[in-house]
């Protein structure tokens, strides 16, 4: 069984940047991917392994990556913009 990773997501327009995080707060991976590319977004989260915790900064038009987040099997949680900055650590 793999250990419980969490992912945190600084969505944009275009791009976005998903942050792989182990328990303990180690960075595992930075991706930067294009939103338009579903396969990269989709990889760089079920990498966290099975039902992972994500973080998503609730901004303007966060409502199609929740839907395929969920769709994924992850435990989404909405943040607030402001308080969002320790994802890109």
């Amino acid at each position: 069984m793999q250990p419980q990773e969490y992912v945190g997501i600084d969505l944009h327009r275009r791009r976005s940047v998903i942050v792989r995080r182990s328990a303990e707060g180690e960075t595992l991976e930075v991706s930067h991917v294009n939103n338009d590319d579903l396969l990269a977004f989709e990889r760089a989260v079920v990498a966290a392994g099975e039902h992972p915790e994500v973080v998503l900064e609730a901004c303007y038009g966060w409502y199609w990556a929740t839907d395929l987040l969920e769709e994924l099997g992850c435990k989404v949680h909405l943040a607030r913009s402001a308080t969002t900055g320790a994802i890109a650590g």
